[in-house]
C-alpha cells in the first residue's frame, strides 16, 4: 500500500502554509542559498555546483506562459495549479533532496508509459485478493507523468488520476533500494517542501571536518525548539510536540528525543533512535555507566529516586502501588510534580517514573496527558482538571470480561485489620514467611513454574497477588484458580482469621462452564458461616446474613452470570472491601504461594505426582 505524506494546517520553516497559495520564489531563493553556502564550504567542489552555488540558485530561467501552454499540448492535459506556477518562476531544478539531481521542466516531462516496466512487475504482486487501490498504484507507471530526467534510481510521476478539489495531482516517488511502497505527496508543491527538508536532514549532521550547517532555517528551527521546551515545561505540549516534529522532519539534533518523551507519555510510538543508557542516566541513574544501566532497566532493578520533596513524594508513591492503591499513588505524585526540577535542558518530564516497573505501569495515555498538561521545572501556568480514577470502587469488576473480552474464575481471601507483608503467616505454609518481590502476573506464574520440582494433582496451592483491600483489609488474589473439587476443598478463612475476621470467596459463574460460587467467613479461627453454589444446588452453614442469602440470588430461573455481579456488590456492601483492579490487570504486586485449598487425600483415592528433574519427567 502506498505510505501517504499527511498535510497539517501549520506554518513550516520556509514561512509556507498548507491550505494558501504558495509563494514560490522566496522558498526557491531560501533553499538555493542554503545549498549554496553547504556546498561551496566544503573542500572539495564539482566544478558544475560550484558555478550553480556562486549563481545562488537550483533553478533554471522562468518558463513563459507560451512555454507552458505548448507542453501542456505536446501531453495534451493542462498542469496542476502548483507545478504550472513552479514552472512561472523556475523551468525545472536541480538538487531536489538527495535522490534527484534534475527535475523536469516544460521540455522534459513526459509520460512514463511504463518505461520502466515496473508496471508489469507490481502487477505480479497482484492475486485476487487485491484492494482497488493497489491495482491504481500498479497501473500508476502507466499512465503517470515522470517528473525526474536524472536520479539515482528514484522515480517521481505526477498522477492525473489522483487529483482534489483544487485540481492538483498528487506526486509518487518510488525507489528500488527503499523496499517501501511509492510514496504520495497531496500536490507538487506539498512534495518540493519534503525535498527540501530532506536536503536539510542530509546536511544536518555533517561529518569529521566539515563545517556546521547553520542557516536561517536552522536557525529558526531552533529558537522554535528553544521555545517550546518551556512551552512544555507550561503545559503546553501540544504546541510543544508540534515544534519537535518540524524540527525533526528538517533532522534538527535533539528534536527527535524531545517529541519522543511526550509520545512516551503519551503511550505513543516513538519517531527517532534514543540514546537509551543515556535517558536512564538522566533520569536517576546518573553515576552507572550505559551498559549496566541497560542491564538494571531490563531486570526490572531500577528505582526511579529523584532527590529533594519531590523524591519523597515518589518513595510515598511507590509503597501506596507496590500494596494496590495505583490511584492514591498518582495523585501523591501529581500534587508534587510542580516541584519536579529537570536534571538538564533537554528533559520535558520525570521519565525515570516510566522506566521504573513498579511506577511506570501507573502512566496510562490520560494520565500521561495531565502530567504534560501539569506546569513542573518552576514555570508558570494553570493546572489541568485531574483524571479519572482507574479503580472502580468495590469488588463487582470481577464480573466484568477481562480486557480481552473473557470470563475468568477467581478467588481471593480478605484479612481484616492486617498488613499486607504479615498475609504469609496466615496463609502460606512453613517457613514462607516473606513475600516475593512486584512483579507482574504472568512474571509470577512463569516464576512458580520454573521452579517448581513436584506436581499433584491433589494439591492446590493458589498463586496469589497482595495487597490493601481498602482501609481495612488485606487480600490475597488468585487469577488463574484450579479447578473447584467441593468433596475435597477447605476454606483457608478459618486459619487466617485468627483474632481477626477473614473472608473467601471462590467464583466460577461463566455460562460456558459448570458454574459454582462459594463464600465463607470466618472470625477467630471458626467458620461463621458459608455457602456453595454448585450443580442448581447451595450447601450452607451458619447463620448467613440477609443481605448474603444465597436464595437472593440463585432463584428459580436467575441469571447465574449477572448473580455473580450482585453477590459481589453484595459481599461489597457486607464488608466495604474493594480489590484494586488495575494493579491487579495491568500492575506489579507482592505474591504468595499459599497452603493447599484442598484437603490430604484419604485412604483409598487415588492421585497423581509428577515431579521434575533437569533432563527429564518421571
Amino acid at each position: 500500500m502506498t505510505n501517504t505524506k499527511e498535510q497539517a494546517d501549520t506554518t513550516d520553516a520556509t514561512g509556507a502554509t498548507d491550505g494558501t497559495p504558495f509563494d514560490w520564489r522566496p522558498f526557491l531563493r531560501r533553499w538555493s542559498g542554503e545549498w549554496a553556502d553547504s556546498v561551496l564550504a566544503q573542500e572539495t567542489v564539482h566544478e558544475d555546483d560550484e558555478a550553480v552555488g556562486r549563481a545562488r540558485w537550483l533553478g533554471f530561467p522562468p518558463a513563459s506562459e507560451e512555454g507552458i501552454v505548448a507542453m501542456e499540448q505536446r501531453l495534451g492535459v493542462r498542469m496542476p495549479p502548483s507545478y504550472r506556477e513552479f514552472l512561472q518562476v523556475c523551468d525545472g531544478w536541480r538538487h531536489a533532496g538527495g535522490s534527484v539531481y534534475w527535475l523536469a521542466g516544460t521540455a522534459e516531462a513526459r509520460w512514463h508509459d511504463n518505461e520502466s516496466g515496473l508496471a508489469d512487475i507490481f502487477e505480479e504482486c497482484l492475486d485476487e485478493d487485491s484492494e482497488p487501490e493497489e491495482r491504481q498504484e500498479a497501473d500508476l507507471w502507466r499512465r503517470g507523468l515522470q517528473l525526474d530526467v536524472e536520479s539515482d534510481g528514484a522515480y517521481v510521476l505526477m498522477d492525473p488520476e489522483d487529483v482534489d478539489e483544487d485540481g492538483e495531482w498528487a506526486v509518487y516517488t518510488w525507489a528500488g533500494w527503499r523496499a517501501a511502497p511509492p510514496e504520495r505527496y497531496a500536490n507538487f508543491a506539498e512534495f518540493m517542501r519534503d525535498m527540501h527538508k530532506e536536503f536539510h536532514r542530509l546536511r544536518s549532521r555533517p561529518g569529521d571536518g566539515e563545517p556546521e550547517f547553520v542557516n536561517d532555517t536552522t536557525r529558526e528551527l531552533d529558537a522554535r525548539m528553544a521555545q517550546a521546551r518551556l512551552d512544555a515545561l507550561r503545559g503546553d505540549w501540544g504546541g510543544a510536540l508540534a515544534a519537535f516534529d518540524e524540527a525533526f522532519e528538517y533532522g534538527r539534533p535533539g528534536a527527535a528525543e524531545l517529541g519522543d518523551q511526550i509520545r512516551r507519555l503519551l503511550r505513543e510510538p516513538c519517531r527517532g533512535y534514543v540514546d537509551e543508557s543515556a535517558t536512564v542516566r538522566r533520569h536517576g541513574l546518573e553515576m552507572m555507566t550505559g551498559p549496566a544501566a541497560r542491564m538494571r532497566v531490563s531486570a526490572d532493578t531500577y528505582r526511579y529516586a529523584p532527590a529533594g520533596p519531590f523524591g519523597e513524594a515518589v518513595s510515598r508513591a511507590r509503597e501506596s502501588a507496590r500494596w494496590g492503591d495505583t490511584d492514591g499513588a498518582w495523585r501523591t505524585f501529581m500534587a508534587a510534580l510542580p516541584a519536579w526540577t529537570p536534571l538538564g535542558p533537554d528533559d520535558l518530564a520525570p521519565l525515570g517514573w516510566l522506566a521504573d516497573p513498579l511506577l511506570g505501569p501507573l502512566i496510562t495515555s490520560e494520565r500521561g496527558r495531565e502530567l504534560l498538561a501539569t506546569p513542573k521545572g518552576g514555570q508558570p501556568g494553570e493546572a489541568p482538571e485531574p483524571t479519572a480514577g482507574l479503580d472502580p470502587s468495590g469488588l463487582a469488576w470481577l464480573a466484568d470480561p477481562d480486557p480481552y473480552g473473557n470470563r475468568r474464575p477467581f478467588r481471593f481471601v480478605l484479612v481484616e485489620g492486617v498488613q499486607p507483608q504479615d498475609l504469609p503467616g496466615r496463609l502460606a505454609d512453613g517457613d514462607a514467611t516473606a513475600l516475593d518481590d512486584p512483579m507482574t502476573s504472568d512474571e509470577a506464574r512463569h516464576r512458580l513454574i520454573r521452579g517448581a520440582r513436584e506436581f499433584s494433582s491433589f494439591d492446590d496451592k493458589a498463586l496469589a497477588a497482595v495487597g490493601r483491600a481498602g482501609p481495612r483489609w488485606s487480600f490475597a488474589y488468585d487469577g488463574g484458580p484450579a479447578s473447584f473439587d467441593a468433596q475435597r476443598f477447605v476454606s483457608p478463612a478459618a486459619e487466617a482469621s485468627a483474632g481477626t475476621r477473614a473472608v473467601v470467596v471462590w467464583s466460577d459463574l461463566r455460562s460456558d462452564s459448570e458454574p459454582f460460587f462459594h463464600l465463607s467467613v470466618a472470625q477467630n479461627g471458626i467458620e461463621q458461616y458459608a455457602f456453595t453454589y454448585e450443580d442448581g444446588r447451595v450447601r450452607r452453614t451458619g447463620a448467613i446474613p440477609a443481605a448474603l442469602d444465597p436464595d437472593r440470588f440463585f432463584g428459580s430461573g436467575e441469571d447465574v452470570v449477572q448473580a455473580e455481579r450482585s453477590l459481589l456488590e453484595a459481599v461489597t456492601g457486607e464488608y466495604d472491601a474493594h480489590l484494586p483492579r488495575h494493579a491487579i490487570r495491568q500492575g506489579r504486586l507482592h505474591w504468595l504461594t499459599t497452603r493447599s485449598w484442598t484437603r490430604p487425600p484419604a485412604d483409598g483415592e487415588s492421585y497423581v505426582v509428577v515431579s521434575v528433574w533437569r533432563g527429564g519427567v518421571g
